[in-house]
Formats: C-alpha cells, sequence, structure tokens
C-alpha cells in the first residue's frame, strides 16, 4: 500500500495559509492526505484590517486573539498546524523605510532561522512543501524570511551532516512556489465580473500592472483543480476576523464567478527530485509513482 500521502505549507504569519494555497489544501485533506501548516510568527505586529474590530481591547491583545483565529481556521480547513516561534517583523512604510525592530523574524540569521523548520519537516516527513517565491509573493520582510528559510530547510533536512541535532534525516520531493495573482488570472476575474455588470474590484491592481510592466513573476507550472472548496478558502479566511474585512476586497466577486473563471489555485515547481510532466495539476505528481512514498 502506499505510504500516507503529506504537504507542509509554509507561511509566515497566520491568516496567510487562508488566502493562499488553502482550497488546495482542503482538496487534499479531504482526498486523504495530510496537511501541516507551519507559521514562522505570531503576526503580532499586524494590522487590525476589520473595522468592526478596530478596538483598543482588540489591539490590546492582538496576539492571543490571532493565535484564536488560527485555531479556528486551521479546524475549517481540516489542517495541523506547528508554530516555528519567531516574532512578527511587521510592515515598514515611509521613505526612507525605518530600521526594523530588533529581534523580528526577518532579522534571524537564515541558517539559524531554518533549524525549527528543519526539525519539523523530519518529525511530519512531507513529500511536498509550498511556501513562496524570491519576493515572498509581495515584498512583506516576513514573507521574504519566509522563503529563505524554506529553501534551507528543504536542502537541509535530507542531509544527515546538517543540522544533526534536529532528528533523523528526510529529503521531501518537490518544493513549490504559491502563486497567488498572476496577471492572467486577475484579467480572467475581471472580466468576468464586468461581465455579470458588476464593477471590478481589480482594477486598481490592474493599474499597478500597466505601471510596472516589466514586473517578473514566477511562471505556473502546476493548477490544481479546486473550485469546490473555494467556499472552505473563505471561511477560513473569515475566520481570521482581525486580518479582513468581511465586507472587503476578497469577498466582493461572487462565488459562481470565480469558481468558473478561475477553478484552480496555481503553483510553481522550483524544485523537484521526481519526474513529472508540466503543466501539471497535482502537487503530488511524479510522487504517488516513486517508492519513495511506499
Amino acid at each position: 500500500m502506499a505510504e500516507q500521502l503529506r504537504l507542509m505549507a509554509v507561511h509566515a504569519h497566520p491568516d496567510d495559509e487562508s488566502s493562499k494555497g488553502a482550497a488546495t489544501m482542503a482538496k487534499y485533506v479531504a482526498e486523504g492526505v495530510e496537511v501541516l501548516v507551519a507559521t514562522c510568527t505570531g503576526g503580532e505586529r499586524g494590522s487590525v484590517l476589520n473595522p468592526k474590530l478596530d478596538q483598543p481591547d482588540v489591539w490590546a491583545n492582538i496576539a492571543e486573539i490571532r493565535r484564536g483565529e488560527m485555531d479556528a481556521a486551521r479546524a475549517i480547513l481540516g489542517v495541523e498546524q506547528a508554530w516555528l516561534g519567531f516574532v512578527d517583523s511587521g510592515l515598514p512604510e515611509g521613505d526612507p523605510l525605518p530600521p526594523l525592530p530588533g529581534g523580528c523574524f526577518a532579522l534571524q540569521d537564515v541558517e539559524v532561522a531554518a533549524g525549527p523548520l528543519v526539525r519539523l519537516m523530519r518529525e511530519f516527513r512531507p513529500h511536498v512543501v509550498t511556501t513562496y517565491d524570491e519576493r515572498g509573493g509581495y515584498p512583506h520582510p516576513d514573507h521574504i524570511m519566509c522563503h529563505k528559510i524554506s529553501v534551507e530547510a528543504f536542502a537541509a533536512a535530507g542531509d544527515a551532516a546538517r543540522y544533526p541535532e534536529l532528528g533523523e534525516p528526510w529529503q521531501p520531493l518537490k518544493l513549490y512556489y504559491d502563486i497567488g495573482f498572476s496577471k492572467a488570472k486577475i484579467m480572467a476575474l475581471h472580466e468576468a465580473v464586468l461581465a455579470t455588470g458588476l464593477e471590478s474590484p481589480y482594477q486598481d491592481w490592474l493599474k499597478r500592472w500597466e505601471e510596472n510592466p516589466d514586473e517578473q513573476r514566477p511562471e505556473i507550472t502546476t493548477r490544481v483543480p479546486c473550485a469546490q472548496y473555494f467556499p472552505v478558502r473563505d471561511d477560513a479566511l473569515r475566520a481570521h476576523a482581525t486580518q479582513v474585512d468581511p465586507d472587503g476586497f476578497f469577498f466582493r466577486v461572487p462565488m459562481e464567478v470565480q469558481q468558473n473563471a478561475w477553478p484552480t489555485e496555481d503553483f510553481h515547481l522550483a524544485r523537484s527530485l521526481v519526474e513529472s510532466d508540466l503543466p501539471e495539476s497535482d502537487l503530488f505528481a511524479g510522487v504517488r509513482e516513486t517508492s519513495h512514498a511506499r
């Protein structure tokens, strides 16, 4: 019998797992795959983006509240979840940008900061790992650091000579970068919304792309059909009540429009130790057939 397949998704903050690849995770959970979310930070410096919760007592207890929100989202998605224990770096703003706060995640040494993730990979033994690209998906310092430690841990987890104190080696077979919003996806959703006679919430995104036409993003290699799990994704995202406005951007496009216009979540295959034909529709393509997963 094939060994239990396992997927690890490495994210910077609580709520990232629900806005990036959540429907894919829910799909694989429904199919019997074990899924573990590794959350790098507690989101302690995140903003309160829901105006109904922008209150002093919420700000005073934001770390505890965000842990509770993560528990609720985890249960909705049906995944396991582990904290890596780093402190949120915040998103610096201004010109020039202010320095990052001392001790935060983004200021850690990459090899040291990868240690908890290496340990977790060796304990959970994922066949597939997802994370962000070199830009972090967007240039938040924690997202960029998340990328760095994910790449480091993927390379080191299977090497007995590295981090020998952190458990028996285990080599994941595939590393993916999540591609939440490509220009093609935004265009498809934008046009689908306009076709219904509604106002599109994507106009500003398209304008930014026009202003930065040379912005490079990873190629989509893998499109996972998961439209039936978009409602689960949205429920998990709403569980992060401090981080999303239930009347805001993410929920303005009718569900049926989303499911018809772009029924997949998309990824870039960054590294693979197994053979698979591109483009793919399954993160475990090539893994299901290998003896490593038996």
